[in-house]
């Protein structure tokens, strides 16, 4: 069994354990509650301590690789660009589509205050400071502090800053630079897999102090999340075909009958990665070259994921919603930057993981709790179907794109370089 499957039934079971209690023996449930609350609130500890080393080694890998690929060859870094933009539109999207459906189909206020009062230690971050002292406090006076107090912003402005530095000094520096930082991310991945590895054990406890708190209406609100996170999903998604057709000037047909086999590869293996060779097929099969699908469907397996910027802002979104934080459109657009940039360095991570070093930031960023990703991971399984899925439709449609662009400009030997280590 999976370690995701494993985590989402020790949910299900913690909840209807939970719920049982609340309906027939509350007194007794809550006295439970009271022991497992410190097992689930030490697991979520231990889930939290990984966050910041883990967001500032992948941010400075990320960037210094993505720097790389994109001095590599004009194709490669047409791709980059391109990528970023996708990314950044993203977020953008979440930040719209989030707050909307929300109003059209609100969690219901009996369910949210039984789930905030359940989730104990889940308090709102703080109100966003004013635009002058938010802008001034970006640039971190002492970065160990920062790291103390969780300001992602901080840590994220200078982990770019540092990331391109690194790119800029001499190969000695700049290889044992990036060799650190690569161990520092493997180390904590290696931290985080064990956490993740008790983690049936964690979340049950908090799935049951859930659920003796909030009975079953914790199984609706749940539900409620799901359809919104992989509703906010599936209209990114759908934004690829038009990508396709348009910029790729291909046939909307066609491209549904090239990008299917891909998208049912993705739906069964939730990987992207296991995807490719079927996405080069595919993207043959729209007659792109393969001396163009060569290099950039790899090189967005590696650094491309586009719900993700959508899908982990609409999570952030979704809990500030659930804890009552007033969300301006400054804060939105605040977010909209972190989800973009937190994407670009956690898009080869399995999605439990990718989930609390990309969603973390940025819930902290707009003033939402961070406590609450502990419980929701455990469901995270059933959105990042839709995620992958979307992020390989994504990946043809920007190959379709590029195609019809590199027509014009003739690879270069770094490009080619690159098809040739891709097809090896």
């Amino acid at each position: 069994m999976s370690q995701p499957t494993r985590i989402l039934l020790s949910l299900i079971v913690g909840l209807t354990v939970g719920a049982l209690f609340a309906a027939y023996a509350p007194q007794t449930g809550l006295a439970v509650a009271e022991i497992a609350q410190p097992i689930g609130q030490a697991w979520l500890n231990g889930l939290q301590m990984t966050i910041v080393p883990l967001v500032v080694a992948l941010l400075i890998t990320g960037v210094t690789a993505t720097a790389e690929a994109a001095q590599a060859g004009r194709l490669a870094g047409r791709a980059i660009a391109l990528y970023v933009v996708v990314l950044f539109l993203s977020a953008t999207a979440a930040a719209i589509l989030t707050p909307l459906f929300l109003q059209i189909a609100p969690l219901p206020q009996e369910s949210a205050a039984s789930l905030r009062a359940a989730l104990a230690g889940a308090e709102k971050i703080g109100p966003v400071p004013p635009i002058g002292e938010f802008i001034a406090a970006i640039i971190p006076a002492n970065i160990v502090k920062a790291a103390a107090e969780n300001a992602f912003l901080s840590l994220i402005i200078f982990s770019l800053v540092f990331a391109f530095a690194v790119t800029r000094v001499g190969a000695e520096a700049r290889t044992m630079m990036t060799r650190f930082f690569i161990a520092l991310r493997d180390v904590m991945l290696v931290v985080i897999d064990w956490v993740l590895w008790i983690g049936p054990i964690g979340v049950f406890a908090l799935a049951l102090v859930v659920g003796a708190k909030a009975g079953t209406g914790a199984f609706g609100a749940l539900i409620h999340y799901i359809l919104v996170v992989a509703g906010v999903g599936l209209v990114v998604t759908l934004f690829a075909y038009p990508v396709a057709v348009f910029g790729g000037r291909v046939r909307f047909a066609r491209y549904v009958r090239a990008a299917t086999p891909s998208q049912a590869v993705a739906l069964s293996t939730q990987s992207s990665l296991a995807t490719l060779p079927v996405m080069i097929e595919g993207a043959s099969g729209l007659g792109v070259p393969v001396a163009v699908s060569g290099v950039t469907l790899p090189l967005a397996v590696a650094i491309f994921r586009a719900t993700g910027p959508a899908m982990n802002f609409a999570v952030a979104i979704y809990v500030a919603s659930w804890f009552q934080v007033p969300l301006s459109p400054a804060t939105l657009a605040v977010g909209v930057v972190v989800a973009t940039l937190t994407s670009l360095g956690s898009v080869s991570l399995p999605g439990t993981v990718s989930y609390v070093s990309a969603i973390a930031p940025v819930a902290a960023t707009i003033g939402a709790p961070v406590a609450p990703l502990g419980l929701l991971v455990a469901v995270e399984t059933l959105p990042d179907i839709m995620r992958t899925v979307g992020n390989v439709t994504w990946d043809l449609a920007t190959t379709a794109w590029l195609s019809r662009r590199a027509d014009k400009v003739p690879l270069d030997e770094a490009d080619v370089m690159l098809q040739e280590s891709a097809n090896s």
